[in-house]
C-alpha cells in the first residue's frame, strides 16, 4: 500500500522567526524561540534549509510515506518550502499559506505559482476574516484552477499554540469557519477542486452537506481530529470515517496527518489510528489504497522532468 500525506507542515525556522518578530513581548527573538522550545519540547529549527528538508525525508523513509503535502504555513515561508521540494526530487509537494485580503495577494500567488513551483494554496477564512466567494478570491481560483492546483480551505476549530505562546492576538472568527460557505465559491469554479481538512474540524455535518452539494469538494483526514469531544455525543473516528465514506466516498477522501514539528517528527500514530477506523468503517482494502495515496496521486501526479 503507498502511503501518500495530504496534510503537513514543514515548519522551518522562517517560520518560527516571522513569528517571534511579531511577538509582543519582551527579549530577543532568538530568546523568545529558547523559550517556546523550553516550555513545550518543541525543536526550533536550523536556519539550513536543506538540512531541515533532508529531515524530513529520513522520516519519510522511516514510516514508508511516498509523498507529502507540505505547506508553507506564512507567505514568508514560501522560499523555504520551495526549496525543500526542489531538493525532494518530487516527494515534497509544496502548498502556500496565501491571505486574500492582503496587498499583493494575486501578485505573490502568480510568482508561486509561476516561480517557485508550488502545486497548491492553503486558506484560513477564520484567520483573515472573508468568505471563500468573496470576490477577492476570484482571480486566485482562476490561477489554481489554470495551474491544476487544489485549494485547502481550514473551516471549523483553529488553535495555533506557537502564537498563543508568543502572546500574539487570537484573530479567529468562527462565523468565517462554515464549511457550507465554500458552496458558492465551488459551484462559482467547478473546475477548481476545494479541500476541508480535519472533516471539517467540528462542523462535520456542514462538510457532509458540502459534500453532497459539490462534487469538486473533497475532505481530509488530517489532525488528531480532538474536536470530536465538542460534539458531546461520543461521536469517534470510526462513525466520522463512516459518514465520510457514505458522502464522499473513497475516491473523495484524502489522508492526512497535520505532522509539523520535531522531535515528534511524523505522525506514525496517527496513520496508524486512521488505518484501524477505517477498516473497523468498513472501507474495503481498495478504498483504504484510494485514501491512503491513490487519491492524492489522481490530484496531483508526479510532474514530468524537463
Amino acid at each position: 500500500m503507498t502511503i501518500q500525506d495530504a496534510h503537513t507542515h514543514f515548519f522551518s525556522r522562517p517560520f518560527f522567526d516571522a513569528l517571534a518578530k511579531l511577538s509582543p513581548k519582551e527579549g530577543e527573538r532568538d530568546a523568545l524561540l529558547a523559550a517556546v522550545s523550553a516550555k513545550t519540547g518543541v525543536e526550533i529549527p536550523e536556519p539550513d534549509i536543506d538540512a531541515h528538508t533532508d529531515r524530513w525525508l529520513a522520516q519519510m523513509d522511516a514510516h514508508g510515506v511516498e509523498r507529502l503535502v507540505s505547506f508553507a504555513s506564512l507567505p514568508v515561508e514560501a522560499p523555504a518550502v520551495a526549496q525543500a521540494a526542489r531538493r525532494s526530487d518530487g516527494r515534497l509537494l509544496p502548498y502556500t499559506l496565501v491571505d486574500p485580503t492582503a496587498d499583493g495577494a494575486r501578485d505573490f500567488v502568480a510568482k508561486a505559482f509561476e516561480e517557485l513551483g508550488f502545486r497548491g494554496l492553503l486558506t484560513f477564512p477564520a484567520m483573515h476574516h472573508f468568505l471563500p466567494d468573496d470576490p477577492r478570491c476570484h482571480e486566485i481560483y482562476d490561477m489554481a484552477r489554470a495551474h491544476g492546483a487544489p485549494v485547502l480551505v481550514h473551516c471549523g476549530v483553529l488553535s495555533v499554540k506557537l502564537r498563543d505562546l508568543l502572546g500574539l492576538p487570537r484573530p479567529y472568527d468562527m462565523s468565517f469557519a462554515n464549511p457550507l460557505s465554500l458552496v458558492p465559491a465551488a459551484n462559482r469554479f467547478p473546475d477548481v477542486t476545494f479541500v476541508v481538512p480535519h472533516f471539517g474540524g467540528g462542523f462535520l455535518r456542514e462538510a457532509l452537506m458540502l459534500g453532497m452539494q459539490c462534487e469538486n469538494a473533497r475532505i481530509d483526514t488530517s489532525s488528531s481530529n480532538d474536536w470530536m469531544r465538542a460534539l458531546g455525543d461520543g461521536t469517534d473516528l470510526t462513525a466520522v470515517f463512516r459518514a465520510a465514506l457514505d458522502v464522499y466516498g473513497a475516491s473523495r477522501i484524502l489522508f492526512g496527518t497535520d505532522s509539523c514539528t520535531f522531535p515528534r517528527g511524523y505522525r506514525k500514530d496517527i496513520l496508524d489510528s486512521q488505518r484501524d477506523a477505517m477498516a473497523a468503517a468498513g472501507a474495503s482494502p481498495a478504498d483504504q489504497d484510494l485514501i491512503l495515496g491513490g487519491n492524492l496521486t489522481d490530484l496531483l501526479p508526479a510532474l514530468t522532468p524537463a
